[in-house]
């Protein structure tokens, strides 16, 4: 047999895959064992790396604590509702979840379907294949109708991939609709607000014409605000900032070391001596200009910038208008409307608009861009990027062939080694942490590309990164490295020979699984446990902090709340699924370790997002879910041309073409065509209507508002508020909780079976009574409100300074019984200066610094609260033009310097006159930091000493005479 001879033949280049196989199977369950047990044991014991969402959140948004067991934390995140996932992480998070759990629920089937039909097929083929070639098609001859098994089953794969993506697009959909309209969500000033670029230079300059344009969207318009070029007035805050930084670091390295020369000459019972004050010289050159006190220079040069950026601040009119603006609607609708018509007749003219906008999120350097020059900087940043996948393709190849077995027994010094265990250890690890490190520095790569592109949102450069760091993982992951040796034998081979190119096909791509298999192993286990682990957050927290944090504010920096990060995990998930799908067929066992993958990281990301990461940074009712979508249709289309391929790769080893062979091609190609009119159907019928608000749809709210409040039948064809006018409280929450089972397994199994099973088992439909400690997390402890004071969080007396660190701890006591304060939502009645975020200083700060007063403890909020601070609704105009003006419109005139306070007053002095030389306009703040016994300095992570008014001091003429 033709198959039989050139499988054998080649079976010396195998590269021990059984030995490479198994030596990254064991590794990583052992390595993933490890870290996993470290993760039980720690998690109880560092709360703020591994539960800050048990207190560092609103109290609706907290997930109940867990106790100590070491595996209380898998039961505690399985048994959440769907509805409480949503309003606790969102639904970016939700669909994020539901997306893990519809791959992980999909390979199981897989799995399942290729273990009992596809894998006896291939191990009783026959064709002579050896390692673990044995368990893939290349052991099948090329005349057998055994493959036609691969070719049925592979059209229940698909059909069963299809079925899932429908249904989670009818799920999405609804819940789309429902986010967009829901009173967390509509009542935010940023819900019926748009931001327009490219604006013609009439509309620029006249806020009446500008607004007159958008009048006729149903509701009207708000408010507009043009946004104004503040590039001076950029540079002299960026300058205060950093001059503001090194100042605090100098006061807080002269304390430390005032401590410990005061504690040295108490010991020695001499007389202490200041220790010798910094020097520094005005001028940027080396060695130019004469040698200056350091802390009366720099507060004298920020007391100076001070003064200019109230000057500069005051007035923002005198600032160039710039060809962007907001537009603030009345009505939700009238700005999604805004968002998708033709708003120029002009090419390019307002062409860029951008809806549900966050101060936060804007890029502001790139507002003011023409739409010719970001079209030439996208054109750049193609070309950039293309050049990117030339470049990494060559690096990733090279490295990966610097670690084959059959390059490095080319040595003379390794090649008695080639046919040892080691060889086999080494290709089954080493590759796949190479091709890890080196793919981990594109994402930075990429992201720099997208900003000069002129984009203007952060949350519009991730969603484009999605993309882009897809087609990398594809081609550089999947195409180059994990088909380098196939593609290169092939290639070497059919020079000789080019006829037999596509007969090599059948016989070399299935040796490629093995690559796959320890790739997907290594994220997998190793992947999925560091995930868990979070081992650099615990470096941040605890080790990197007494290196490298010197200041209060850096300790501080330390602790902040990680984030995940959407745009690079994202496309390695659909990565994985395109490697287990491509070769669910080919190499049934991938879709085994597909299915551990999807399960161990969906059980993973639940406790994450629950638990630890902080999701106020990414908001965008879901958007990520449909990229989502698009990627897993791009692993289907890969997957089928595979499929093609092996059928027509088949045909051609043959000797005499027949009719069975011919219909072998017949049907791959059908089932692509078949996935081509699907998939058309799937953007004809569902893409129009995620990014939008339907008119129908805000129609049927505004006529009963219940249906915004009541978690939607997701998987319902009926109206949306077909069943919400039900009076009866007890049917009520039977439909409720008939929902909720739909959205749980609504995508498992068919609706009338769910509904089946309900009439049969009625006590389903009952809702679950919270436990008494999730009553305890969300409410609070049972402690009289009248008794207990509610201190925020760096009120805080019952301190202890822990002994293997720089950073204050809380004592848990009383960390239970004064949780850090949040801000409640505020009376929709009035407008709130409270729903602004910290960092945005209202206008009389610039105007009037002098009047200003210690704000009230009940009105500061934790330095790292992880609470949404978008503005509300009701919000008056002054605030909203305020918290949408540029930043460095936003900056205060006033510092706060955070420095600790050496333990004998030794520093007193020299704070007043810091505050003296910069004439009241910066205060150094004390609280919240201290000097412990062995000289380190110490912060309470929760105190926030930008959140902090102060009065302006009283200047002495004399004494500012006398210091200048």
């Amino acid at each position: 047999m033709a198959d039989s001879s050139s499988v054998s033949d080649d079976s010396n280049t195998d590269d021990n895959s059984v030995s490479t196989f198994t030596s990254s199977l064991v590794f990583n369950i052992v390595v993933a064992a490890v870290i996993f047990i470290a993760f039980c044991v720690l998690r109880s014991r560092f709360k703020r790396v591994y539960a800050p969402r048990t207190y560092a959140v609103g109290k609706e948004k907290r997930s109940p604590s867990i106790g100590a067991q070491m595996l209380a934390w898998i039961p505690a995140v399985l048994k959440v509702d769907e509805d409480k996932i949503i309003k606790r992480v969102g639904l970016d998070t939700y669909m994020f979840l539901r997306y893990m759990r519809s791959m992980f629920v999909i390979f199981v089937v897989l799995s399942f379907l290729s273990l009992v039909t596809i894998l006896p097929v291939n191990i009783t083929g026959g064709a002579g294949a050896t390692e673990l070639n044995v368990l893939t098609i290349a052991n099948v001859p090329s005349e057998s109708t055994k493959l036609w098994v691969h070719i049925v089953f592979f059209m229940l794969f698909v059909a069963w991939v299809l079925r899932n993506i429908f249904v989670e697009l009818q799920v999405y959909t609804r819940l789309r609709i429902w986010w967009l309209t829901n009173p967390s969500h509509a009542q935010k000033i940023g819900s019926s607000t748009i931001m327009v670029s490219s604006l013609p230079q009439a509309l620029a300059d006249s806020d009446k014409k500008l607004e007159s344009t958008f009048d006729m969207f149903p509701g009207g318009v708000r408010q507009v605000i043009v946004n104004r070029n503040c590039s001076d007035l950029e540079e002299i805050v960026d300058e205060r900032d950093k001059l503001a930084a090194k100042l605090e670091k100098l006061l807080t390295s002269y304390a430390a070391t005032s401590e410990k020369l005061h504690k040295k000459a108490a010991k020695k019972n001499s007389t202490y001596k200041e220790p010798k004050r910094p020097m520094m010289r005005e001028s940027k050159v080396p060695f130019k200009g004469p040698k200056l006190d350091a802390f009366e220079f720099l507060a004298s040069k920020i007391g100076e910038l001070n003064r200019r950026i109230s000057e500069l601040g005051g007035d923002p009119t005198q600032f160039k208008r710039q060809s962007s603006a907001f537009v603030f609607f009345n009505k939700q609708v009238a700005a999604h409307m805004a968002a998708q018509t033709v708003l120029d007749y002009k090419p390019f003219s307002m062409n860029l608009v951008s809806l549900d906008v966050s101060p936060d999120d804007i890029i502001w350097s790139n507002l003011n861009l023409n739409p010719y020059d970001r079209r030439i900087r996208s054109y750049i940043s193609m070309a950039a990027t293309v050049g990117l996948v030339i470049v990494w393709s060559i690096m990733t190849a090279a490295l990966t062939a610097l670690v084959s077995v059959k390059n490095l027994s080319k040595i003379p010094a390794l090649k008695n080694m080639s046919d040892s265990k080691f060889f086999g250890i080494f290709t089954g690890i080493v590759p796949a942490i190479v091709l890890a490190v080196v793919m981990a520095l594109l994402p930075i790569v990429l992201r720099l590309l997208l900003r000069l592109e002129g984009t203007p949102r952060v949350s519009e450069v991730n969603l484009r990164l999605l993309n882009r760091y897809f087609f990398f993982q594809v081609w550089n992951v999947y195409l180059i490295t994990i088909f380098t040796s196939s593609i290169f034998s092939i290639a070497t081979d059919g020079l000789l020979n080019p006829e037999s190119i596509i007969s090599m096909i059948p016989e070399k791509v299935p040796g490629s699984a093995t690559p796959i298999l320890t790739y997907i192993l290594l994220l997998a286990f190793t992947g999925a446990a560091k995930e868990l682990l979070q081992i650099v957050r615990l470096a941040l927290r605890y080790i990197l902090p007494l290196l490298f944090a010197k200041t209060p504010r850096k300790i501080s920096a330390a602790e902040t709340p990680a984030e995940f990060d959407w745009a690079t995990s994202i496309p390695t998930h659909s990565l994985i699924f395109l490697m287990g799908f491509s070769y669910s067929f080919i190499a049934p066992i991938v879709n085994c370790f597909a299915a551990v993958y999807f399960g161990l990281f969906y059980l993973v990301y639940r406790y994450q997002f629950l638990y630890v990461y902080n999701d106020a940074n990414w908001v965008t009712g879901g958007l990520s879910f449909p990229k989502s979508i698009k990627q897993t249709m791009v692993g289907v289309y890969i997957s089928e041309v595979y499929m093609l391929l092996m059928m027509v790769a088949k045909l051609a080893k043959l000797d005499h073409i027949n009719a069975n062979a011919i219909l072998r091609i017949i049907f791959p190609a059908i089932i692509l065509l078949l996935t081509i009119f699907a998939h058309i159907y799937i953007n004809d019928a569902y893409m129009p209507i995620i990014n939008y608000l339907p008119i129908r749809g805000a129609v049927e709210i505004e006529e009963n508002p219940r249906i915004a409040t009541t978690f939607p039948d997701v998987t319902g064809n009926g109206d949306l508020g077909a069943d919400e006018l039900e009076t009866d409280s007890i049917k009520a929450a039977e439909n409720k909780m008939r929902r909720m089972l739909y959205a749980t397994y609504g995508s498992l199994v068919p609706k009338r079976l769910i509904d089946y099973v309900l009439t049969k088992v009625p006590r389903l439909l009952s809702p679950r009574s919270p436990t008494p400690d999730e009553e305890q997390s969300v409410n609070g402890p049972a402690h009289d409100s009248a008794l207990v004071s509610m201190p925020t969080a760096h009120h805080y007396t019952d301190v202890r300074p822990s002994n293997d660190t720089n950073i204050i701890s809380i004592d848990p006591h009383a960390q239970s019984l004064y949780p850090p304060m949040i801000n409640e939502p505020q009376d929709m009645g009035a407008p709130s200066m409270q729903s602004i975020s910290s960092t945005t200083e209202l206008r009389n700060r610039r105007t009037n610094p002098t009047a200003l007063s210690v704000r009230s403890t009940e009105q500061r909020q934790s330095r790292y609260s992880m609470i949404d601070t978008n503005l509300l609704a009701s919000v008056g105009e002054n605030a909203l033009a305020e918290a949408f003006s540029n930043p460095a419109l936003r900056a205060s005139p006033n510092v706060c310097i955070w420095a600790p306070l050496d333990n004998f007053g030794l520093c007193n002095e020299l704070h007043k006159d810091v505050e003296k030389w910069a004439q009241g306009s910066i205060r150094v703040v004390t609280e919240g930091t201290s000097i412990d016994e062995k000289g380190h300095v110490r912060a309470d992570v929760e105190f926030d000493p930008d959140d902090t008014d102060f009065v302006k001091p009283a200047i002495r003429a004399d004494s500012l005479h006398k210091s200048g």
